[in-house]
C-alpha cells in the first residue's frame, strides 16, 4: 500500500489523491501521513501543487456530492442508508443493485474520498515543516467548511471538517474567521448529543470564536438555540469548563443574557440541589465580568426578580430552590460590590415582608434575612450601621414570638446561627435577651417543631465556646424536656446530655437528675434508652476500672432501679462494653440471684431480666454461648425458678433457656406447665405475651411439645364441658385412636396438675368457677393462636394427637361466646378468633399434605356451616326482644347500660372476627358452596352495627374517647371485610351464579354504614371513616350496578319498584333538597350539614361513573328506580331529591351522553309518563307535594323531549 502511494506521490499530485482515495481510509491513514511528513520537502514542486490538487479534488468531490443529493430530493423518497459493505461486496453488488440503493452506495463512496481529502488538507495544513502555504490551503478547507451542512448524515466526515477547523482557529491562521461559523454549530451540537467531557473541553477553547457573531441577527437562531441548550445540560452544569463556558455566553449579548436568565428561571423548581447551586456559580462569574450592559440585566432583571421570588414564593421548597441560586453570591460577599448588590436588592422588601399578615411571607423573608445576615449597607456610616443591625435583632426577637410555628422554628434556628457565628460582635444585652426567649419560651412552646428546634439550636451553639459560660447556668431549665410528650424532643435532650459530657466543666446530672434519667430509660423508647445507657455507660460499667469493680457499680443500678438496670443492661453490647465483662457480669447477677443475700422480688425480678437481656447478647457469639451454658446448670435453673416469684422474673428464665438452647434443664416442666397454664388476662397484657412465648420456646426446644399441647386442650376441653353444662351446647365426638399413647413422666406431671386444679375449683361457686375458667380459655385460645403464627409451633401442632379435641372443644367455646354475648359481658372474641384461626390452617394443611379422607378435609365447611348457624341464632333473637331466647337462661345479667354498651361492643367484635375468616377463605377459594350464606351474614351484621350505632345516638350513651376509638376500629374492619368479600364474589363469580340480591343488599348495607358513621359518630370520624372507604369507591359502583350489568334490559325494574329502598337513597335526596331550596330552615341545615364526607364519597362516585358510559348507565337505572318507588310510595322528597342528582350532577339534561343510556331512558320515560297534571291532581293532597312533582318533571321533560320523544317521532316519520 505504502508503496504504491509512494509511487504515485513521484508521479504528479492528482495520481497521489487518485491513489489514496481508492484505498480504505482508516487502513490507510498512517501510509498517508508518513509519505506527507517525510517525503515532501520545501523545495519539492508538490508544495505548489498538491494544495491545488486536493483543492480541485475536493470541490470536484463535492458537486458530486450536491449532484447527488439533488438528484435524490426529485427522486422517489429516500430509505434509511444500508449498512455498509466492503468495496469488492459493493461492487459485486452494484449491478443487481435497484438504483436507490446504487445511488445511496455512490454517495458512500464520495464521502469517503472526501474523509481522505480532508485528512490530507489537515496533514498539510499542520505539516511539521510547514512546507506548504496556508493561503493555498484555505480555499480547499473553506469549501469543505461551507458545505458541511450536506454532510450531516456522516458523522464521521462531519467529525473530521470540524476537527479541522477547530484546529485551524486554535492555530490562528489566516482566514480563522472564515472557518468557524458552521464547524463552531457542529462542535456545540456533538457536545450536547453525546454528552463527553472532551466535546465541552473542545467547546470551551473555541469560545471566543462566538464574540464574532451577530446576535442580533434572526440567521443566528439556530446557533443560539444550541448555546441555550448548554445552559439546561446537565454535562455543562456538573463540569468546571462547562460552567466557565455558560457564565461567558452573558457577556455576548443582552438579549442573549435575558433569554438565557429566562431559561434557568424555569428550571427553578425542577431542579435537584446541585444544579441550582451550579447556576448560582455560573451567574456570579457572569456578573463579575464586568460587561456593563449584561451586569445590568443580570441585577436588575435577574437579581431582583430572585429575591422578590424568594420572598413570595407560592410554596416553601421553590422558596429554598431560589435560594440555592442566590447563595452563589451569598457565599462570595466578600467579593467587592456583593454586599452593596444585595443591601440594594433585599432591603425594600425584606423589612417590609417580615411584617405581613401571610405568615409563608414572613417565613421566606426571613430565611432570607438569615441567609444574608447581617444585611448592611457597606458605604454607610458606623451609626446607621449599627441601627440597621439592631432593627434586624429587633425583628428576629419578635419573630421569635411569632404567632405561626413554622415562622418560629426558622427563628429559633436562624438566631442560634447567627449566634454561634458573631457572637464576639454582638452586644452582650442583645445575646442574653435572645437566650433568655429561647430558655423561657420557645422550651416551653406547644409546638413540638419548636421545642425540638430549640434543643438543636442550642446544641448548635454549643459549638462556639464563647456561649459555654451562660448556658452552663441556663442549660438546667431544659431538663424538662426529657419527660417531653414528643420522644423526637427527647431523643434530641438525650443528644444534647452526650453532647456535655465530652464538654469540660458541664455535668450532665446537673441538667438531668439522676432519677429522671433512670425513669426515662426504664419507659422510653429504645433509641433513647440506647442514647441514655451510652451517656450513663462510664458511670455503672466504665472500661477504665476492673472488671469486678465494673460489675459492682452495675449491681448498685440495678438495686436502685431494677427496671432501669434491666434496660441498660440491654444495650450495654451495642453501645460498646466488651463481651467478656458482661459475660462476667452475667456470672455475678446469676450467682447474686442465687445467694443467700435478701432481696425484694422487684430487685430478683431486675437481676433476672438483666440477665436475659446479657444472654441475648452473648448467645451471638459461639464462644460465650458455650460458657453460658456450662454456667447454667439443671440445679441453678430449678433455684432460679424457686427463687423468681413474679411472671416477668419467670419469663426471663424461659427466655434463658430457650436462647441457649440448653439440655440440662432437669425437672422444670411443671414449673414452666404452670406458667403458661396461668394465663387469666393474657390477651390484654402485652408484656406477659412475650413471656408465654418465651415458655413456648422452651418446650418446643426440650421436646416437651405434645405434653404442653396436651394439658392446654385438657383445660379448654373442661371448660367446653362447663358451656355444655350451663348452655346446653353439645359436645362434639372424637375420632377414636387405635393407638394408645405411653404414659410419660410429664404426663403424670399433669393429671397431678390438673387434680390440684380441681382441688381448688371446688372452693368456689359454679358460676364464678366458669368466670375463672372461661377467663383462662380465653388466655390459651390467645396462646394457639401465636402457636399457629410460627412454622416450628404449627408442625408441632398438627402432628399432636389432641389437635382434633382442641378444635372441638374451641368450636363449642366459641358457639357460647357467639350465641350468648349479647346476654352475658364476660366472653370475648379470643376462642372464635382461636376457633377460625385453627380451622383456616387445619384446611391449608389439608390441601398442602393432600389429604382428602381425613377429618381436616371438611373442616372448613364444617367450622364456616357452624359460625353462620351460630350467627343465625343472635340475628333471630336481636331482631325479636320478645323471644324467650332471651329469657330461657338463667342467672342472665341485668340489662344495664354499661353491661349493653360491653355486650355489643363484644358482638361486633365477634361478628368482625368471623367476617375476617369469611373474607380470608373465600380469598382462598374455599366457600363457594357458601357464598349467598355469607353475603347474607355480612348484611345482618351491618344492619345490626347499624342498628346499634343509632341505639347509641337516641339513648345518648356515655361513651368514653377510648370505647369510641374501639368501636371505630371495629367499623372500619366491618366495612373493609364487607367490601372485600364483595369485590372477590363479584370477580370469582361466573355471570349466571353471581348473587345478584345477595350482593346488592350487601352494598346498599355498606352505604348506609357510611352515613350512620358520619350522622351518630359526628363529621370527625365520618371523615376518617371516608379515608377507609374510597380505595372501596370502585368496587361499590359495580356492586351496586352489578344486576344491570349482567343484563342489559329494564326487565328488572319491576323488582326494585317493589323494593324498600336504603336509608342512604334518603340522605343523598335530603342532600340535592338543601342545594335546591334557596332559603332553608335551621332543621334542614342541622340535617344536611352532617353529612360533609358523604358527599365527597358522592362527588367520587359520580367522577368516576362519568368515565365509563355503560357503568353509568347500570348505577343511574338503581337511582332512577328508586326514585319511581319514592313515587309509587308518595314520597316526593325522595323522587326530587334523586331526580336532581341524575339529571344534574350524573348526567346533564342537554348532554349527548343520554343516547347511549338506554336503561336509564327507560327508567326515566317510566317516571316521566307518571308526573304528569292530571297524575299530580290524583296522587298530591298538598300543594307543596305538587309543585315537587312539577321540579321533578321539569327536570326530566328536557331529557325526555329530546332523547325519547324527538326520537319516536323520527322513527314514526321514517316508517
Amino acid at each position: 500500500m505504502e508503496k504504491r502511494l509512494r509511487s504515485s506521490l513521484q508521479t504528479s499530485a492528482e495520481e497521489f489523491l487518485s491513489s489514496a482515495a481508492k484505498l480504505p481510509y482508516k487502513s490507510s491513514k498512517s501510509a498517508i501521513k508518513t509519505l506527507i511528513n517525510t517525503s515532501i520537502k520545501p523545495s519539492s514542486d508538490l508544495s505548489s501543487t498538491l494544495p491545488i490538487s486536493v483543492c480541485n479534488a475536493v470541490s470536484h468531490a463535492i458537486s458530486q456530492f450536491q449532484n447527488l443529493s439533488t438528484s435524490s430530493c426529485t427522486g422517489s423518497p429516500l430509505t434509511p442508508p444500508a449498512k455498509r459493505v466492503r468495496r469488492s461486496a459493493r461492487n459485486k453488488k452494484d449491478d443487481c443493485a435497484s438504483p436507490t440503493q446504487r445511488q445511496e452506495n455512490e454517495r458512500q463512496r464520495i464521502s469517503e474520498k472526501l474523509q481522505v481529502y480532508t485528512y490530507i488538507l489537515h496533514l498539510c495544513v499542520f505539516h511539521p515543516r510547514n512546507v506548504f502555504s496556508v493561503s493555498e490551503l484555505l480555499p480547499a478547507a473553506k469549501e469543505l467548511h461551507d458545505n458541511l451542512f450536506l454532510f450531516e448524515s456522516d458523522s464521521v466526515l462531519l467529525s473530521e471538517i470540524a476537527n479541522l477547523c477547530e484546529e485551524w482557529w486554535k492555530g490562528g491562521l489566516l482566514g480563522k474567521e472564515t472557518l468557524i461559523s458552521q464547524s463552531l454549530a457542529v462542535i456545540l451540537s456533538r457536545s450536547l448529543t453525546l454528552n463527553k467531557k472532551v466535546d465541552v473541553h473542545r467547546v470551551y477553547t473555541v469560545r471566543d470564536a462566538l464574540s464574532l457573531f451577530d446576535f442580533e441577527d434572526e440567521s443566528i437562531e439556530d446557533l443560539k438555540n444550541l448555546l441555550i441548550r448548554c445552559v439546561i445540560s446537565p454535562l455543562y452544569l456538573k463540569t468546571e469548563e462547562g460552567r466557565k463556558f455558560v457564565s461567558f455566553l452573558f457577556s455576548l449579548s443582552v438579549q442573549l443574557t435575558k433569554e438565557m436568565c429566562a431559561m434557568i428561571k424555569s428550571q427553578i423548581p425542577f431542579e435537584r440541589k446541585s444544579i441550582l447551586e451550579a447556576y448560582g456559580e455560573i451567574v456570579f462569574r457572569a456578573w463579575k465580568a464586568e460587561d456593563a450592559k449584561c451586569k445590568d440585566e443580570i441585577e436588575n432583571g435577574f437579581l431582583q426578580g430572585l429575591v422578590e421570588g424568594a420572598v413570595y414564593a407560592s410554596s416553601a421548597a421553590l422558596a429554598a430552590s431560589i435560594r440555592r441560586i442566590l447563595c452563589g453570591f451569598v457565599n462570595q460577599r466578600t467579593t467587592e460590590g456583593v454586599e452593596k448588590l444585595f443591601f440594594c436588592l433585599a432591603e425594600p422588601v425584606i423589612f417590609r415582608s417580615l411584617q405581613v399578615a401571610n405568615s409563608n411571607v414572613r417565613q421566606n423573608a426571613l430565611h432570607l434575612l438569615l441567609d444574608l445576615f447581617p444585611l448592611e449597607d457597606p458605604d454607610a456610616t458606623k451609626e446607621a450601621k449599627d441601627m440597621l443591625l439592631e432593627k434586624q435583632f429587633f425583628l428576629l426577637e419578635k419573630l421569635l414570638l411569632d404567632e405561626c410555628p413554622e415562622v418560629r422554628v426558622v427563628a429559633v434556628e436562624g438566631s442560634c446561627r447567627v449566634l454561634h457565628m458573631f457572637w464576639e460582635v454582638i452586644p452582650s444585652p442583645t445575646i442574653t435577651k435572645i437566650i433568655s426567649i429561647f430558655f423561657e419560651n420557645m422550651s416551653l412552646d406547644a409546638c413540638t417543631e419548636v421545642r425540638l428546634s430549640t434543643v438543636s439550636g442550642i446544641i448548635y451553639l454549643l459549638g462556639n465556646p464563647q456561649s459555654h459560660e451562660i448556658l452552663k447556668v441556663l442549660l438546667p431549665r431544659l431538663g424538662i424536656l426529657i419527660m417531653d410528650s414528643a420522644s423526637v424532643v427527647r431523643a434530641a435532650v438525650t443528644d444534647l446530655l452526650l453532647l456535655l459530657k465530652d464538654i469540660r466543666n458541664f455535668h450532665f446530672h446537673k441538667i438531668v437528675g439522676l432519677d429522671v434519667l433512670l425513669s426515662t430509660l426504664a419507659d422510653d423508647q429504645p433509641n433513647i434508652a440506647r442514647k441514655i445507657t451510652k451517656l450513663l455507660l462510664p458511670s455503672y460499667f466504665p472500661s477504665k476500672v476492673t472488671e469486678e469493680e465494673a460489675c459492682k457499680r452495675c449491681i448498685t443500678l440495678i438495686k436502685r432501679s431494677p427496671t432501669a438496670g434491666a434496660r441498660f443492661c440491654e444495650f450495654a453490647a451495642s453501645e460498646g462494653a466488651s463481651l467478656r465483662s458482661l459475660m462476667k457480669l452475667f456470672n455475678v447477677l446469676i450467682g447474686l440471684t442465687l445467694s443467700s443475700v435478701k432481696l425484694d422480688d422487684e430487685q430478683i425480678e431486675g437481676l433476672l431480666v438483666s440477665a436475659s437481656h446479657l444472654c441475648t447478647n452473648l448467645a451471638k457469639e459461639a464462644s460465650f454461648l458455650a460458657a453460658l451454658k456450662e454456667e447454667l446448670s439443671a440445679e441453678k435453673l430449678k433455684t432460679l425458678f424457686a427463687v423468681a416469684s413474679t411472671a416477668r422474673a419467670q419469663s426471663s428464665i424461659c427466655h434463658i433457656i430457650s436462647t441457649t438452647s440448653l439440655d440440662a434443664v432437669g425437672d422444670l416442666f411443671g414449673d414452666c406447665l404452670g406458667f403458661i397454664t396461668n394465663c387469666s388476662g393474657l390477651s390484654d397484657n402485652i408484656e406477659m405475651q412475650a413471656q408465654v412465648s418465651s415458655a413456648h420456646k422452651i418446650f418446643l426446644s426440650c421436646g416437651w411439645f405434645d405434653d404442653m399441647f396436651e394439658a392446654l386442650v385438657e383445660f379448654l376441653k373442661g371448660v367446653a364441658h362447663g358451656c355444655h353444662v350451663k348452655f346446653g351446647i353439645e359436645l362434639g365426638k372424637q375420632r377414636a385412636r387405635s393407638a394408645t399413647r405411653m404414659k410419660t413422666k410429664s404426663s403424670s406431671k399433669i393429671s397431678s396438675k390438673s387434680k390440684q386444679s380441681n382441688r381448688k375449683k371446688s372452693s368456689n361457686t359454679g358460676e364464678d368457677r366458669f368466670l375463672e375458667d372461661y377467663a383462662i380459655a380465653v388466655g390459651i385460645a390467645w396462646q394457639i393462636k401465636d402457636l399457629l403464627l410460627s412454622e416450628n409451633t404449627r408442625n408441632a401442632m398438627f402432628g399432636s394427637r389432641t389437635l382434633e379435641s382442641a378444635y372441638l372443644a374451641l368450636k363449642v367455646i366459641s358457639e357460647a361466646s357467639v350465641v350468648h354475648c349479647l346476654q352475658y359481658d364476660y366472653f370475648n372474641t379470643y376462642p372464635v378468633s382461636a376457633y377460625t384461626t385453627l380451622s383456616l390452617h387445619m384446611a391449608l394443611h389439608n390441601i398442602k399434605t393432600g389429604s382428602k379422607n381425613s377429618t381436616q378435609a371438611t373442616t372448613m365447611d364444617l367450622t364456616l356451616d357452624h359460625l353462620l348457624q351460630c350467627a343465625d341464632k343472635v340475628f333471630s333473637a336481636n331482631n325479636n326482644k320478645t323471644s324467650e331466647f332471651l329469657s330461657e337462661s338463667d342467672g342472665c345479667q341485668t340489662d344495664t347500660g354499661t353491661t349493653k354498651q360491653i355486650s355489643i361492643a363484644t358482638t361486633v367484635k365477634t361478628f368482625t372476627e368471623v367476617l375476617k375468616f369469611i373474607v380470608d377463605a373465600t380469598a382462598m377459594n374455599l366457600t363457594l358452596h357458601y357464598q349467598e350464606r355469607c353475603l347474607n351474614f355480612t348484611t345482618e351484621t351491618l344492619k345490626f352495627i347499624t342498628a346499634n350505632l343509632r341505639e347509641h345516638a337516641v339513648a345518648q350513651l356515655q361513651l368514653t374517647e377510648e370505647d369510641l376509638k374501639d368501636i371505630f376500629v371495629c367499623l372500619k374492619s366491618s366495612f373493609t371485610y364487607g367490601a372485600k368479600l364483595l369485590s372477590i364474589v363479584l370477580k370469582t363469580r361466573e355471570d349466571s351464579s353471581l348473587p345478584q340480591a345477595e350482593a346488592h343488599s350487601l352494598v346498599n348495607e355498606l352505604f348506609n354504614l357510611i352515613v350512620s358513621v358520619e350522622e351518630f359518630l359526628g363529621y370527625g370520624y365520618g371523615a376518617r371513616f371516608i379515608t377507609v372507604v374510597q380505595p372501596w369507591v370502585p368496587d361499590l359502583i359495580l356492586a351496586l350496578g352489578s344486576s344491570f350489568l349482567l343484563k342489559e334490559t329494564s326487565s328488572v325494574v319491576d323488582t326494585y319498584e317493589n323494593a324498600t329502598f336504603s336509608s342512604w337513597f334518603s340522605i343523598l335526596a335530603k342532600i340535592e333538597l338543601y342545594e335546591l331550596r334557596e332559603t332553608h330552615s335551621d332543621e334542614e341545615i342541622k340535617n344536611t350539614n352532617d353529612f360533609t364526607a358523604f358527599k365527597r364519597i358522592v362527588e367520587a362516585m359520580s367522577k368516576l361513573l362519568k368515565a365509563n358510559e355503560k357503568i353509568l348507565d347500570a348505577v343511574g337505572v338503581v337511582f332512577l328506580n328508586c326514585s319511581l318507588n319514592a313515587l309509587k310510595n308518595k314520597n316526593f322528597d325522595i323522587l326530587l331529591g334523586l331526580v336532581h342528582f341524575v339529571c344534574v350532577k350524573l348526567v346533564g339534561a342537554e348532554d349527548c351522553e343520554w343516547k347511549e343510556l338506554k336503561l336509564m331512558l327507560a327508567s326515566l320515560g317510566e317516571i316521566y309518563s307518571k308526573v304528569g297534571i292530571d297524575e299530580a291532581e290524583e296522587i298530591c293532597k298538598s300543594e307543596e307535594d305538587r309543585q315537587k312533582l312539577y321540579s321533578a318533571k321539569a327536570l326530566l321533560e328536557p331529557v325526555w323531549t329530546s332523547f325519547i320523544y324527538n326520537e319516536a317521532r323520527d322513527s314514526m316519520d321514517e316508517e
